[in-house]
């Protein structure tokens, strides 16, 4: 027997010993009985302080609190700005993030996407009296967004020139005051400002064409395969049971102030036909 290639072998094998193997996150989760969700700080109807109890609620942390109900664990919601979405579940700090978040490449580089539960289109509002008709007008003008965003990207994707803060009511504000000719957001945010401008400040309409068409999904840790098996798979109950739906009309819905209907179903990404960006 060779001894020198035996004790290679043995050394090589206490090596591989000693490396930890990578925490498997839903066993985690399971463990601590906390699904640790990453939501909007302040951007109703998804996430935001309640103005009575000052408890965060919205689309976000109701669908976040449906999936800690459906693993049997508690749902702690920690809200973040917007850039931090990506990098407090990639980092550790949350297991998913629940935010309203566009799949970008950028963005699944780094981490791990859901199957997407809802497309989304960011919409750009401008004051009543402007004269611009189509996206195409508005390129090389200065448009408001969120910081971190994929309005800002759109934005940047059009040939405008953002100007960015760290939530949509600062965004909006500043298209009121004169600092920028319009301002990009989602579709139900976009929507809220337009119809409260029809009786405070200057009046809003909506461009028809949108700056851009994304779906939204829930944003895990990479190479954890039973965490994303088990968030699609309980997206896809979700869906199937109406509990989706029921969430979205809670706070969405027709007899909101953003009046739309969810038309979309939970499936794959690769059987959506849409554009990614950067």
């Amino acid at each position: 027997m060779n001894w020198k290639y035996l004790s290679l072998t043995v050394a090589f094998a206490g090596m591989a010993a000693a490396v930890p193997a990578k925490a498997d996150q839903l066993d985690n989760i399971m463990s601590a009985k906390t699904l640790r969700c990453a939501t909007f700080a302040d951007v109703p109807p998804f996430a935001s302080p309640d103005p009575k109890t000052r408890e965060m609620a919205g689309f976000d942390v109701d669908l976040c609190g449906a999936i800690a109900k459906e693993l049997g664990v508690k749902a702690e919601i920690k809200p973040v700005s917007v850039e931090a979405r990506v990098p407090e579940v990639k980092l550790g700090r949350v297991d998913i993030t629940v935010a309203n978040l566009a799949y970008t490449l950028s963005r699944a580089e780094q981490i791990q996407f859901s199957d997407p539960y809802y497309l989304a289109k960011e919409m750009l509002i401008v004051p009543a009296d402007d004269a611009g008709k189509k996206k195409a007008d508005y390129a090389g003008q200065r448009i408001a967004s969120t910081k971190g965003s994929t309005s800002e990207m759109s934005i940047k994707l059009n040939k405008s020139e953002p100007l960015t803060f760290q939530d949509t009511a600062s965004a909006y504000l500043a298209v009121q005051q004169g600092k920028a000719r319009g301002m990009v957001a989602n579709t139900m945010t976009t929507t809220k400002f337009v119809n409260e401008s029809k009786s405070k400040g200057k009046e809003m309409r909506m461009i028809e064409e949108p700056m851009l068409y994304q779906p939204i999904g829930i944003g895990m840790a990479k190479d954890q395969p039973k965490l994303t098996a088990k968030i699609n798979e309980i997206l896809h109950k979700l869906d199937a049971s109406g509990e989706i739906n029921k969430i979205w009309d809670k706070w969405l819905g027709p007899n909101t102030e953003y009046k739309m209907t969810r038309t979309d179903k939970v499936v794959p990404l690769s059987e959506l036909k849409f554009d990614p960006i950067p």
